[in-house]
């Protein structure tokens, strides 16, 4: 069960990587990134975020980018919180297939 300092960290650091990929990708036009979920390891070094990127086709390619230049959204997040947290989390990145399992169930239901 997670913390309140947990549970607040993660909200920041889900607020902040959002408005990043946000900026990111308003050069690719109809690539849409957003953070759907953030977890945080209870001493805070640990930061997991579930991404939803559409279209779904693009997925894996745009996540394979996003933890080749991990390094580099790490270095701008720590220059968002830097005064707000005392150690910036090492980042690992998932794809949030939620959104294609409930299309799928539509999809079968409507048959």
């Amino acid at each position: 069960m997670q913390e309140t300092r947990q549970n607040k960290i993660a909200r920041l650091l889900q607020k902040e990587l959002a408005e990043i990929f946000q900026s990111q990708t308003r050069m690719m036009r109809g690539v849409m990134v957003s953070v759907t979920r953030v977890k945080v390891s209870p001493d805070l070094s640990i930061c997991t975020a579930h991404l939803s990127i559409f279209p779904s086709n693009k997925g894996e390619e745009l996540l394979r980018n996003i933890n080749a230049n991990e390094k580099s959204v790490r270095y701008e997040l720590g220059k968002r919180i830097r005064n707000q947290v005392r150690i910036i989390p090492e980042l690992r990145f998932f794809i949030d297939d939620s959104l294609d399992y409930i299309e799928r169930i539509d999809e079968l239901l409507k048959k």
